[in-house]
């Protein structure tokens, strides 16, 4: 390639008194091409990660080159954890920015804005870089700056006391944004208590109800590229699961030709992809649910094979019709009696969608046949009373279709996840904590925690240690106020300790403000239903691995990271093993190295156990680095 060109009178005399740089000076030597001129490429290839060159876009019209190791993470701004990969500047040693990963299964490379924007988040001026420990009292904004050593003895010190006390429940532990695969679930079942608390029933826990009680499961998994007809319930692609992964798909099976259906009262994004926009009145979409079931009904669209099998339609006529020969035509023909009032104009009332597009959209489904996909997490089932139903109604339409557990169908969650196996699993605890499950309410699907402050006023009982993690309730939920008179109060929670990457209206109420990492930050594991597939991504902290790679191992991850922030999964195994520092109260045996007896495990070990321990993941990564690296190596490498 020819760099050289010709410049202009004007050009020289510019150079001459400096008022641009000399074009005239020599550059270096061009960079090999990837590929044959006329071919262009996406991503950098693997075995070039270790030293990538590219120019330095600042440097125009200077062609210098730039070098830097590239290293594999997964997104940590929403649950989808799509496939990032860092750009570590070799002489600076700093993430330079984000890219997608094209080896990641589910976002394959391309990613929403929020996953490059990830650089930003590391370079805020503002985060918080150290361990910090309130001055004077709860809310006067008073900071200084402590040790994680202190941080540690002093937490560990308080929730030690209340084990011997038998005080368990009065430790806690509230989740905003998990991010991981069942790690606290562990920690948590170490120390007996039960101490987790979620946002979940102010989020998801609706529509969480209604397929659970369908089969077991809590979400679905939709198979959207092979589907021939996808029906969305709520913005979904911009605010639910699993936008981008699902965006792609679903748009893949349009350009093959699928139907798109959307019942949502927002002209959202989404729904201006669709073929049919059925903008329902917010809370009547179970109305248009049924009349389509209707009209499969009517019109003998349904799968008869499917339902004939799996279907307790014996069941149900014997204890609702008794008397009535035990046939499935019988079980057709009382299944039309139930329905019979959903018909198209009775949802158009309700809903406000046209009956003739409801018919046009029961059609269309009826033809999909098993390759007809369905999604609804938030919104319709959160948001209205009885929301439930809303899911539970959708997957009924799958249900009729037969197209659960099908090539572009829709199956229960858990058949696309992987769980990873821990090196020890503590026994289930032996304490149950009425202030997250109150006898109230026996059916809560979660835990009802938008309570909790109520109950810490009302005197039920007290917190004496208190982990908000990546949470912010004073904004998240509707009574703010009412969480900052309980956080204020040192009678209703002895000590709150927030982990989060940034400041938030509920860290200012804190006793220890402990800066955990960002996507590139922290280690985690990440499996969801985000297509049809099985698949386990790693996210790791990219600093950390840079400097393995550099032959400049680390002890803890926040001697790498910026400042002093660290992870989750160093914490808790730090805190666990100083709450039980003779181990007496058996918490620190299940913190053991399963590599190195009688010592404490290290967060490469305990991955290192998880990866050896995946069905054929041990397989592809010897035929991934033939050379023998480690298998939590290759894992993080590839």
């Amino acid at each position: 390639m020819n760099h050289k060109r010709h410049h202009t009178l004007i050009e020289q005399i510019a150079e001459k008194i400096g008022l641009i740089p000399n074009l005239h000076q020599e550059t270096e030597t061009p960079l090999d091409r990837l590929t044959e001129p006329g071919h262009l490429t996406n991503f950098p290839p693997p075995e070039k990660w270790d030293d990538w060159v590219e120019y330095e876009a600042k440097d125009w019209p200077r062609l210098s080159k730039k070098h830097y190791t590239i290293v594999p993470t997964t997104c940590f701004n929403c649950e989808a954890a799509c496939g990032l990969t860092a750009f570590i500047d070799k002489e600076t040693g700093q993430v330079r920015k984000f890219e997608g990963n094209p080896y990641h299964p589910a976002s394959r490379g391309r990613n929403c804005a929020k996953g490059p924007a990830t650089i930003n988040q590391i370079t805020d001026p503002d985060r918080i870089l150290y361990p910090m420990k309130r001055k004077g009292e709860r809310g006067e904004g008073q900071w200084e700056r402590v040790s994680w050593d202190e941080a540690l003895d002093d937490i560990a010190a308080r929730i030690r006391k209340a084990l011997l006390e038998k005080r368990n429940n009065e430790v806690v532990y509230h989740v905003g944004r998990p991010g991981h695969e069942g790690y606290m679930d562990r920690v948590l079942q170490s120390w007996n208590v039960d101490g987790h608390n979620s946002h979940t029933n102010i989020c998801s826990s609706g529509a969480r109800f209604g397929y659970s009680i369908w089969y077991g499961y809590d979400r679905p998994s939709p198979d959207h590229a092979n589907a021939d007809f996808i029906f969305l319930i709520s913005a979904h692609l911009e605010s639910g699961h699993y936008f981008n992964p699902h965006a792609q798909r679903i748009i893949e099976a349009k350009m093959k030709g699928a139907k798109l259906a959307v019942l949502d009262p927002r002209l959202s994004n989404t729904a201006s992809m669709s073929d049919y926009w059925m903008p329902s009145y917010p809370g009547t979409e179970a109305a248009v649910l049924l009349a389509i079931a209707k009209i499969l009904l009517d019109e003998g669209l349904y799968n008869r094979a499917y339902m004939e099998k799996w279907v307790n339609w014996q069941d149900y006529l014997k204890k609702m019709h008794p008397g009535v020969d035990v046939t499935f035509e019988n079980y057709i023909l009382k299944m039309q009696e139930e329905y019979q009032e959903f018909t198209p104009e009775f949802a158009e009332k309700e809903s406000g969608v046209k009956a003739t597009m409801i018919v046009d959209v029961a059609r269309q489904i009826g033809k999909a046949g098993e390759r007809f996909s369905t999604h609804n997490w938030r919104s319709a089932s959160s948001g209205n009373l009885g929301g439930w139903a809303v899911s539970r109604c959708l997957h009924f339409l799958n249900v009729l279709t037969g197209s659960v557990g099908t090539v572009g169908g829709t199956s229960p969650s858990a058949w696309n996840k992987i769980k990873p196996k821990f090196f020890d699993t503590p026994p289930a605890q032996t304490f149950w904590n009425e202030l997250h499950f109150p006898k109230e309410y026996p059916l809560a699907f979660f835990e009802p925690s938008f309570l909790l402050p109520h109950f810490l006023k009302e005197g039920r009982g007290r917190m004496e240690v208190y982990f908000t993690r990546v949470f912010n309730p004073v904004w998240t939920y509707p009574d703010g106020f009412t969480w900052i008179e309980a956080l204020s109060s040192e009678q209703m929670i002895g000590m709150h300790i927030a982990l989060t990457p940034t400041w938030n209206e509920t860290a200012f109420w804190a006793d220890y403000v402990l800066p955990m990492g960002l996507a590139s930050e922290r280690h985690d594991l990440n499996s969801y239903e985000t297509h049809s597939g099985v698949w386990i991504a790693f996210r790791q902290p990219v600093l950390r691995e840079a400097a393995r790679r550099n032959g400049k191992p680390v002890t803890f991850t926040y001697e790498a990271n910026p400042g002093e922030v660290w992870e989750e999964d160093e914490f808790w195994i730090e805190l666990s093993w100083r709450i039980d520092p003779d181990g007496s109260l058996g918490i620190r045996k299940h913190f053991l190295s399963p590599y190195r007896p009688g010592e404490k495990i290290n967060v490469d070990e305990y991955y290192q156990y998880i990866f050896e321990n995946i069905a054929g993941l041990p397989e592809a990564a010897r035929n991934a680095r033939p050379d023998g690296t480690r298998l939590h190596e290759a894992v993080w490498r590839f």
